[in-house]
Formats: structure tokens, C-alpha cells, sequence
């Protein structure tokens, strides 16, 4: 670990890739207004007795069927592809969206003419498809600082992408924070430990296997008040339970603002294993033509350690 102060509030956790079902709430209110009366005239039981049948009335009486019209929409293209730093192929996922009513199953595409361009150093690699709606290309390699330019032609409709690999960035280790509860347990959570560079916009994005077993959590940071610091930061989740012995794997993906503003959006709707989420949205996409998904050329590295 390099010997510099360690920054644990440097990163704002942006509060974050999937779409797509969409929860309607309907909420009835009631106003319940009672007029005084007089005193002279109206002993207590009999107020209370009249209050009693009121509330009666409105509970039986406010009943309704509420009939939520779910309007079938037309599909819509998901594209997902990255480019990396690290030797190809690389893939192109496509797919499409179905109706709230249908199965989980979505459609693949296949048939489309996909290119990732690298513009450059002026190249083009035209992927194979390798099975039905997944291409890979063939000679391709991410190099950082080249800007990769994702040209996809697919039932009628051409889409297209830009995203650029950023230089790479170090995930200098994984530790471990250890907090005592009430009772004597122990909770355990993982600690990431890296160097930001200095004088630019970084972005990132970090995943965990616990045992060989992902995290469904997805931490999304970006360096705004961390520019140029070593960070340590403590990967806080409700739904990962670290004991000793157990084997912890993290990737970093360093990446460029699109990759962050779909992930962070990504994060927001799923809500990020929370037991609550925003208003149902899709993540932002950097793809043209209403096409959901994301194209992105990122420099990744994994540090795995067990925890002792």
C-alpha cells in the first residue's frame, strides 16, 4: 500500500445498468371533519356512540376497485457491450424489452451488422455472432486513451456509441473493517485501497464476490472530492455478511462519465439490494436512437483476499 493518508470520505457513494418493471400506486385519502356540539345537549356516551357509527359508515362504505390498465408497449433495443484494456474478443449483447405481462425472456437479435471502430488509430473490426444475439470481435484491442465507436445496424434501425478508455488506475489492495455489535458479533466489511490521479475526472465502479459468489450490490463512485488523495473506502452493504476464512474478490472498472451516469442511474432504480427504490426508470444510456443498455470501454483489475 503506497504510504499516503488514507481519504475514507472522498467518494460520494451516488445513491446506481435494470429496467424495467413498472409498479403503479394509487393512494385514497379521506378527510374526516365533525362538527361540535353542544354541550348542554350532548352527553359523552352519546358523542362516543355517534363517532363509532360514523367510523363504521366510512369503513364500509369507502370500498373501490381500482382497475390498472397495463398498456402493452412497444419493444425496445438493450445493447450491451464493453471494450477493455485487457486482450479481446470483446461482445455486443443485444436484445429486446417485452410487455409487463410477459415472461421474463427476452428476445435475442440476431442478424445485425455490428462494428466497433477505433477511431483513433482509424481501425475497424466487424464482430462474428457466436450465438443468437451475442458478437464478439475478431482483432480488436483497447488501448488507453482511444476512443472506441460502437455502428450497429439491426432490423431497419442503425444505432451508434462513443466511449474512450481512460489510463489505467490501481486497485492497490482490499482490507477489512471489523465493527462490534451488541451481543458480541462481529460484522465484517471489505475496504478498497487505491491512488486517484490527480488534475482529472475519474469514475468508478466496484463489484464483490464473497466465496465465488456475487455481491448484489453495485458501488459507483466518482472523485469529486478526492481528486489526486489515496482513498480508502468501506464497501457498506446490507446484503453481504463477511466472516473469517471467507474469500472476498473485488474489481475496479475505471471508466469514463457515461459508464458512471448509467451505473449511479442504474443503482437508483434497482435499489442497490435497499428494500425500497425511486420511482421506476430506465439507467441513462449513451446509445443513440432509444436503445437502453450502455457502451463502454473500461480499464479493469481484481484484487481477492481472505479474511482474517
Amino acid at each position: 500500500m503506497l504510504n499516503k493518508p488514507p481519504c475514507s470520505d472522498g467518494y460520494l457513494l451516488s445513491p446506481i445498468t435494470s429496467n424495467f418493471s413498472v409498479m403503479r400506486k394509487d393512494a385514497l385519502h379521506q378527510n374526516l371533519t365533525m362538527r361540535y356540539f353542544s354541550r348542554s345537549r350532548v352527553t359523552v356516551r352519546f358523542f362516543r356512540v355517534f363517532h363509532l357509527l360514523l367510523l363504521s359508515t366510512l369503513v364500509l362504505g369507502c370500498k373501490k376497485v381500482i382497475d390498472v390498465n397495463l398498456n402493452d408497449a412497444a419493444p425496445q433495443f438493450v445493447i450491451e457491450g464493453n471494450v477493455y484494456s485487457s486482450p479481446g474478443p470483446y461482445y455486443v449483447q443485444i436484445s429486446k424489452t417485452v410487455n409487463y405481462s410477459s415472461n421474463n425472456q427476452f428476445p435475442s437479435v440476431s442478424g445485425a451488422r455490428v462494428v466497433i471502430r477505433d477511431v483513433t488509430a482509424g481501425l475497424s473490426d466487424t464482430l462474428v455472432e457466436i450465438q443468437q444475439g451475442r458478437y464478439a470481435t475478431r482483432s480488436l484491442t483497447g488501448v488507453a486513451g482511444r476512443t472506441y465507436q460502437l455502428q450497429l445496424f439491426a432490423e431497419g434501425k442503425n444505432f451508434t456509441a462513443t466511449s474512450t478508455l481512460p489510463e489505467p488506475v490501481l486497485l492497490d489492495s482490499v482490507s477489512f473493517e471489523k465493527i462490534s455489535r451488541p451481543g458480541g458479533k462481529t460484522d465484517w466489511y471489505a475496504v478498497i485501497n487505491y491512488q486517484d490521479p490527480a488534475g482529472i475526472s475519474n469514475y468508478y465502479l466496484f463489484t464483490m464476490l464473497v466465496n465465488g459468489r456475487r455481491i448484489n450490490n453495485t458501488f459507483v463512485y466518482d472523485d469529486r472530492f478526492s481528486d489526486g488523495r489515496y482513498v480508502s473506502r468501506t464497501l457498506r452493504t446490507d446484503s453481504t455478511y463477511i466472516n473469517p476464512g471467507d474469500s472476498v474478490t473485488v474489481t475496479m472498472q475505471h471508466m469514463g462519465k457515461e459508464g458512471f451516469d448509467y451505473y449511479s442511474t442504474f443503482s437508483q432504480v434497482t435499489g442497490n439490494g435497499a428494500l425500497q427504490t425511486i420511482s421506476p426508470a430506465n439507467p441513462i444510456s449513451n446509445i443513440s436512437n432509444g436503445a437502453l443498455g450502455y457502451f463502454l470501454a473500461t480499464h479493469s483489475n481484481t484484487r481477492k483476499r481472505v479474511a482474517r
